[in-house]
């Protein structure tokens, strides 16, 4: 008995595992024995495995380096690894940076040469970078390059702080004044003055621990000044002026540079270069740690999932919010983040929940809209990081979200209210016309084009109009409205 039920269920599903696996919904839609909920299932199906797959993108141990590391030649070769840090300065370019000094550590390196090209960045992210870079026992040479290239702002410190500071002829240093504090606008002059004592105290005392021009590094932070290639050298900000990595790395040799463990000298025989690519993880989140950008995923992210529990089975808009929320959330955990302002955030997605569930008429959607803005608004500690989400991108979302979110309370809220539109709850005060003498034992109503059986405590003539009172089954239950003969 039990082999003869199994059998059938077990040749449908081998039938329609390829349509499973393709989402061909008309098929699965066309068998009557998959429900709503099975489709769901295979939805959610779907959606496990777009989880499973970024939970491989977060776990940085499932990526392997780019290269094989490799020994130190004593055969008279100089290894040389070289990494290019391009774009914004935020977490993603110091895992690249973490990741590129241990490697040449590991692989013995002479010395690790990062190519600069940056407009500035985070400073809470500066510092990391600057913590790792003194930190290291393999010399660091900044090289602010190709021609064209600028270390600006955040870059400028960092480039002070390299064991050997480099720049190639048409590119410029400095302009390191702090700037996007607070919640996007205008700081009080005491936290301002404080940001700019704090990072310029940070930058003279890299330059005077690097030997170069502390009074110049102080400047470019409460002045904004900046200098060419050959003004920096000139003003011994940098050490070395070098067209190309060819003739950097002929002028590192030689060069004294002091390390944890002491003084040492780049002595550099027959140089072979290793290059440090990006890899995959490091590409998205220094796309995406941007404080408006993660910001933005997360915002996109609640409101899919959102539509998505309002209108089960639109299918689109669920799988694009859990994509953007996890983005969101990848980037955020490598951000500065306060937890009141996550939690508020979280509370807001709750409360949004709750209005579809329970019929609070907008009370509970208002109130995750004021916990929206409160937790957009605390999301960054920003008196101690400085990391904040601009003005213009803050307002814009919370306008855009707000009303999308607005819209759909709304038409919930109407269609909760509103009376029913099919079924048998539908016809009750309904009008029709007698078409046959309605009475106890029966009649002919004419509704909504059809002839439908009803009774009546009272006898009712032919050509009168009825409302309907009730509905048992497929029988009507009418009276006669007075006055509506017709």
């Amino acid at each position: 008995m039990t082999n003869t039920v199994k059998k059938p269920m077990q040749k449908s599903l081998i039938k329609i595992l390829p349509d499973i696996l393709f989402l061909r919904w008309g098929t699965l839609n066309s068998m009557s024995w998959i429900s709503r909920l099975g489709r769901y299932i295979v939805l959610q199906a779907v959606l496990l495995f777009i989880i499973s797959l970024f939970l491989f993108v977060l776990t940085p141990s499932l990526w392997g380096t780019d290269q094989q590391y490799k020994p130190r030649n004593p055969a008279g070769h100089s290894l040389i690894y070289l990494v290019e840090l391009r774009g914004s300065i935020n977490p993603g370019s110091a895992e690249l940076l973490k990741r590129a000094l241990k490697e040449a550590d590991m692989g013995q390196a002479d010395c690790l040469v990062i190519e600069l090209d940056t407009p500035g960045g985070l400073v809470s992210t500066l510092r990391d970078m600057i913590q790792e870079i003194m930190a290291s026992t393999i010399p660091t040479v900044v090289y602010v390059s190709p021609s064209g290239a600028q270390a600006a702002s955040a870059g400028a410190i960092l480039t002070i702080a390299a064991h050997v500071a480099a720049m190639a002829p048409g590119t410029n240093i400095g302009a390191a004044h702090p700037v996007n504090l607070g919640s996007g606008g205008e700081k009080d002059e005491t936290m301002k003055q404080k940001a700019e004592n704090d990072l310029a105290a940070m930058a003279r005392s890299m330059a005077a621990e690097r030997g170069r021009n502390a009074e110049w590094a102080e400047k470019a932070v409460r002045e904004s000044v900046s200098a060419s290639a050959r003004e920096a050298l000139e003003l011994k900000v940098i050490d070395v002026l070098a067209k190309d990595l060819s003739e950097l790395i002929n002028q590192l040799d030689g060069i004294a540079v002091s390390l944890p463990d002491g003084p040492a000298e780049l002595v550099i025989i027959n140089p072979e270069i290793i290059q440090i690519k990006e890899s995959l993880r490091e590409k998205i989140l220094r796309t995406i740690a941007d404080p408006n950008i993660a910001y933005i995923l997360m915002m996109i992210g609640m409101t899919g999932l959102y539509f998505e529990f309002a209108h089960p089975g639109t299918i689109f808009p669920g799988t694009i919010g859990a994509i953007c929320l996890l983005l969101g959330l990848f980037a955020l955990q490598a951000l500065p983040v306060n937890t009141a302002g996550l939690l508020l955030l979280l509370l807001a997605a709750l409360l949004f929940v709750m209005e579809l569930i329970i019929a609070s008429h907008g009370v509970l959607g208002a109130a995750g809209l004021a916990s929206l803005l409160l937790g957009s608004i605390m999301l960054f500690d920003t008196s101690k990081t400085g990391v904040s989400i601009d003005t213009d991108v803050l307002w814009t979302t919370m306008l855009g979200v707000g009303s999308f979110l607005a819209a759909i309370i709304y038409l919930v809220t109407r269609a909760t209210l509103s009376s029913p539109k099919s079924g048998a709850e539908a016809l009750i005060g309904e009008k029709g016309i007698v078409r046959k003498t309605v009475g106890m034992r029966g009649g002919k109503v004419f509704l909504h084009g059809e002839l439908w059986t009803a009774v009546s405590e009272e006898t009712i003539p032919v050509d009168t109009e009825v409302r309907v009172i009730g509905v048992d089954g497929l029988k009507l239950r009418v009276s006669m409205i007075h006055g509506g003969k017709i």
